[in-house]
């Protein structure tokens, strides 16, 4: 997946890489950054690293790389250089007409709390509506906010949508122009949210509490034709709950061999959200975890110096959310008795700290 803190470029677009770099406020050294360079990935095919879903109702989204005349984002220092380039672009085809119908492009890796956003986009066509935008702190297809641009409207909208029902729209009327490339900037502080259209204020600060933390995604609405490109994120990275506990329960208990915590990842596999190891974050799960997320189901295994154990994390109605996957050292007599009595102890650490999966993952 083409998705990494620097692009290698060449010619005209290092030295917009570079402009761009030098005009953008300054971060801390603690900050990270991630670009989506789709023109890595190949033309017609959906890009690597990314999930579709569906918001509403109708088809699901159509997201492909295609290519497209793109104008540099810097003027071209003589009349002689080149005024547009073809660019590989992601664009979201499938022009069902369906009114309550919002495609998604979300991408796969981490969440994101405190975060600069910069895309373009350009609205092709569309007969009930000319809509692009991008979703931020999302939960899942029914909980999330989105900022979004309209020709057909022109106008800039904030939505907030909870449990899948939309909130009163807020931002002002504006133009914005069909089949041209406008420039998107989307910043989270806290509970604060900031927005620039083609380097204006797009929508006073808002502040909202819902969401703390979150997805990225691609949006757009009914039958919008519409692209994106140069798509960069400049983020403070995010230590999730889950990882915090293991390193608190690490502290106390340093002769653990190992210990992770898995949860359901967004296609519904387990997957390690904490880690004695920090590097096996993202990995999947197995069987043994999936069991005992959707049973609560326990396990016990016995090798020559280790016995593992896998335990069930409950949410306040008692119903299994995620899976505690423990290696102790073994013992002369060693049984599952009494595994299960050393491994209790450290799982109800960690349950006591949890009443949702959020308490774990965000």
């Amino acid at each position: 997946m083409a998705c990494r803190g620097a692009l290698r470029l060449s010619g005209w677009r290092m030295f917009e890489r570079l402009c761009w770099l030098l005009v953008t406020v300054a971060f801390s050294a603690a900050a990270a950054e991630k670009v989506f360079d789709f023109s890595e990935m190949p033309a017609d095919k959906p890009p690597g690293g990314f999930r579709s879903l569906l918001a509403g109702s109708g088809a699901p989204g159509e997201w492909k790389i295609v290519m497209d005349e793109v104008p540099p984002l810097l003027a071209p220092l003589t009349d002689k250089a080149l005024s547009v380039t073809r660019r590989a672009v992601l664009a979201q085809l499938n022009q069902d007409p369906t009114d309550e119908r919002f495609p998604l492009l979300v991408f796969e890796g981490e969440s994101f709390s405190d975060f600069t956003l910069t895309t373009r986009f350009k609205m092709v066509r569309g007969g009930q509506e000319q809509m692009a935008g991008i979703a931020f702190r999302l939960q899942d297809e029914k909980n999330f906010y989105v900022i979004r641009a309209s020709a057909l409207g022109n106008n800039v909208r904030f939505y907030k949508v909870v449990n899948g029902v939309r909130s009163a729209p807020i931002g002002p009327e504006q133009p914005v122009t069909k089949g041209v490339w406008h420039e998107l900037k989307i910043q989270c502080k806290g509970n604060q949210i900031f927005s620039w259209l083609d380097g204006h204020e797009a929508i006073p600060t808002l502040t909202d509490n819902s969401f703390p933390a979150g997805k990225l995604g691609f949006w757009t609405k009914s039958d919008s034709l519409s692209y994106f490109m140069d798509t960069q994120i400049r983020y403070t990275p995010r230590v999730p709950p889950a990882q915090t506990a293991i390193q608190n329960l690490l502290k106390k208990n340093p002769r653990l061999r190992d210990v992770k915590i898995y949860a359901r990842s967004a296609s519904g596999e387990p997957q390690v959200i904490g880690s004695k190891n920090e590097k096996e974050i993202g990995a999947a799960g197995g069987k043994i975890e999936e069991a005992c997320i959707r049973k609560g189901e326990i396990y016990y295994g016995k090798e020559k110096t280790q016995v593992s154990v896998v335990m069930p994390l409950r949410d306040r109605n008692g119903e299994p959310i995620a899976a505690m996957r423990l290696a102790m050292e073994s013992f002369v007599g060693q049984t599952e008795q009494n595994a299960l009595a050393r491994a209790r102890p450290l799982v109800k650490q960690i349950q006591a700290r949890v009443q949702t999966v959020a308490d774990l993952t965000q």
